[in-house]
């Protein structure tokens, strides 16, 4: 089993960085999403929580060794299961790969949340688990390594890309605000 983990703090209010998580594909950084399908939405009358069940749908650029290794394509599918709690202003995503899990598992939990600190900040935290099935077990810790460095590399160049629409959608947000105060 490899760990992850991974934090950062955003200069935006978490309501901002909450409604522009939503906004994050597609982007020039993630050319790898091909399609975020939602499958399930559900609001709690009494808590005011919004769950959301997605499939999204990714093409790994594997070398071609390891996808014969594991006989799979390109495409992969993705579960993840978001939780808003706007009261206690967090947003809580879940996700688990559902192609090829038997031979490997990655689970990640993301969270934004207000700033402890700072209201007018969100913290951003990732922590992610890849674990190698039983069904690889003489090539688990290669497989688990090259997954984790794949991992990393989609990390960063993810969080890059959600803070370029993160800047997009707090510049959109602004305009709105000034056009709305002067009308």
């Amino acid at each position: 089993m490899k760990l992850f983990e991974s934090t950062h703090n955003y200069n935006y209010e978490w309501s901002l960085v909450s409604a522009a998580n939503w906004q994050k594909y597609p982007n020039d950084n993630s050319p790898h999403v091909q399609h975020v399908d939602v499958l399930n939405r559900t609001l709690d009358p009494e808590t005011g929580i919004l769950t959301t069940e997605r499939l999204i749908t990714v093409s790994q650029n594997m070398p071609t060794i390891i996808k014969k290794i594991l006989g799979t394509g390109s495409t992969q599918y993705v579960r993840e299961i978001s939780i808003i709690d706007s009261k206690k202003k967090t947003l809580t995503m879940h996700s688990i790969n559902l192609t090829m899990s038997n031979l490997l598992s990655c689970n990640e939990t993301i969270v934004y949340s207000e700033h402890p600190q700072d209201r007018f900040k969100t913290q951003f935290s990732q922590h992610a688990t890849i674990t190698a099935g039983n069904l690889v077990s003489r090539w688990g810790n290669v497989l688990e390594e090259f997954s984790l460095k794949r991992f990393k590399q989609n990390a960063a160049v993810g969080r890059e890309g959600f803070t370029k629409v993160l800047e997009r959608f707090a510049k959109m947000a602004e305009e709105a605000a000034q056009s709305k105060a002067t009308h």
